[in-house]
């Protein structure tokens, strides 16, 4: 689970911020000290930032500048400056991506999202907690999907195997590949074992939103015709 740190001065759009963000599974700080916000951020050391450039105390572009001396955790600015050379001078002090007021949540989400991708990769690695392609999030904690406001349990065997298809999104798995991903020494996997547990991955995907997405390549194997 990643953690995102809001500095920013209006407490209504940090709260909308942080429960919006909440709902696909990112950890969320706050901080209203802003005569405390480099001890903080060291305290917290947040894997992403957004930052207000308006704020008390400090100007959001001296903080964007000592915060890159300090952490590779990528920066967006929120920003009601919305002139080109605002914009050009803070990425020129380190930021990642500028965001302007007034904002919708989805395109934060979607800049929030790119910039996770570009600095820790495209996807989780296999022995992280939470994989999250094109908004599909899978904790293996928890054994849960979300995409966008709806969740859904899985078992041990339909978190093997939408983890397998979403980090191959949009390329054919084949059969014996997600044969493989479902093998237990302590129980029979067979063809019928793989079908069956393709089409409960079908039915959780629906449950949450996304659905007609699991396509079969006859004689070869599944993929997740998904664009998010």
């Amino acid at each position: 689970m990643y953690k995102i740190l809001i500095i920013e001065d209006d407490k209504k759009l940090a709260e909308f911020t942080e429960e919006y963000l909440k709902r696909y599974n990112y950890e969320v700080f706050k901080i209203f000290d802003f005569k405390k916000v480099e001890e903080e951020f060291e305290k917290i050391n947040p894997e992403l930032v957004l930052l207000d450039v308006n704020l008390p105390y400090y100007d959001g572009f001296n903080l964007c500048r000592i915060f890159r001396r300090k952490s590779k955790a990528p920066i967006i600015f929120m920003s009601a400056r919305s002139s080109e050379i605002e914009q050009i001078r803070g990425l020129e002090m380190g930021a990642d991506d500028y965001i302007t007021k007034p904002f919708s949540f989805e395109l934060l989400l979607a800049k929030v999202q790119a910039s996770i991708r570009r600095t820790y990769g495209e996807y989780s690695e296999d022995n992280s907690e939470v994989l999250t392609v094109s908004g599909i999030i899978v904790d293996k904690n928890t054994f849960k999907m979300t995409y966008k406001d709806k969740e859904v349990e899985l078992t041990k065997n339909e978190l093997k195997l939408i983890t397998k298809l979403l980090k191959n999104i949009n390329k054919v798995v084949t059969r014996e590949e997600l044969l493989e991903e479902l093998w237990d020494e302590s129980s029979f996997v067979d063809d019928n074992t793989l079908t069956v547990n393709v089409t409960r991955i079908k039915n959780k995907l629906s449950e949450v939103g996304i659905k007609n997405v699991v396509k079969n390549k006859r004689g070869i194997g599944y993929y997740l015709d998904f664009k998010g």
